[in-house]
C-alpha cells in the first residue's frame, strides 16, 4: 500500500492535496535503539513509517510498560505532546533501524491552514486512533490473555518475528511466562 491509498482509508483528498502534503514531508532514518522522543522532551515531529518498527512505552522501578509499537504504513509519534506540543511522560524508541517521513508542527499547521480536506483527513485519521485506543482499553480490560494473544496475532503477527517477546507481552499485559506458553501453544 502506498501512502495516497494509506490516506485515502480515512478520508479522500484530490491528487493535488496529496501532492501539496507531500513536498512538506521530509525524511529522516534512525538508527536500532534510537529514542525519537524522552520524557520531558516535546514531539516536535509527526512521522510516518516508511520501514522499521518503533514503540512508546513508560518505565516504573520494576518494569518497562509497552504503550503501542508502530510499522508501516502508519504514524508515529507520542500523539498528546504532538497534539498539544507539551513534554511527554514517556518514551518513543527505534526497535529496529527506521526511515520516516515526517512533517513539523509548524507545517501540519500551515497544510491545515491551506487545505481543508488535509485538515479533515488528519481530524479522520485522529478519531480513528482514538477509537483504536478505546478498543484497546477494552480488550485489555474484558479480553483473556489467550484471546489478547490471538487478537494481536491477527492485528500484527509479524511482529512477533521483529520484536522481543518481552516487549509484546508488556504491551498485552501479560506475564512473560505466561506469554511463553501462549507462543509455543496457541494455534494462529
Amino acid at each position: 500500500m502506498d501512502l495516497y491509498e494509506y490516506f485515502s482509508q480515512f478520508h479522500a483528498i484530490s491528487k493535488q492535496d496529496f501532492e501539496f502534503l507531500k513536498t512538506s514531508l521530509r525524511e529522516r532514518t534512525f538508527q536500532k535503539g534510537e529514542f525519537i522522543t524522552l520524557p520531558g522532551q516535546v514531539q516536535k515531529n509527526l512521522y510516518i513509517v516508511k520501514q522499521g518498527v518503533q514503540m512508546s512505552f513508560y518505565e516504573t522501578e520494576k518494569h518497562k510498560h509497552v504503550i503501542a509499537f508502530t510499522y508501516p504504513i502508519n504514524f508515529c509519534a507520542i500523539p498528546e505532546s504532538f497534539t498539544f506540543q507539551a513534554p511527554s511522560s514517556y518514551s518513543l524508541l527505534c526497535l529496529t533501524d527506521s526511515k520516516m517521513d515526517y512533517l513539523s508542527f509548524e507545517a501540519l499547521q500551515l497544510l491545515f491552514d491551506k487545505s481543508q480536506n488535509i485538515e479533515r483527513l488528519f481530524r479522520k485519521m485522529s478519531e480513528a486512533l482514538l477509537a483504536g485506543v478505546i478498543n484497546r482499553h477494552i480488550e485489555l480490560q474484558s479480553t483473556t490473555i489467550e484471546e489478547r494473544f490471538k487478537a494481536f496475532c491477527a492485528r500484527s503477527g509479524h511482529l512477533l518475528h521483529l520484536v522481543p517477546h518481552k516487549y509484546i507481552a508488556s504491551y498485552l499485559n501479560i506475564e512473560a511466562t505466561n506469554f511463553s506458553k501462549l507462543y509455543n501453544s496457541v494455534k494462529i
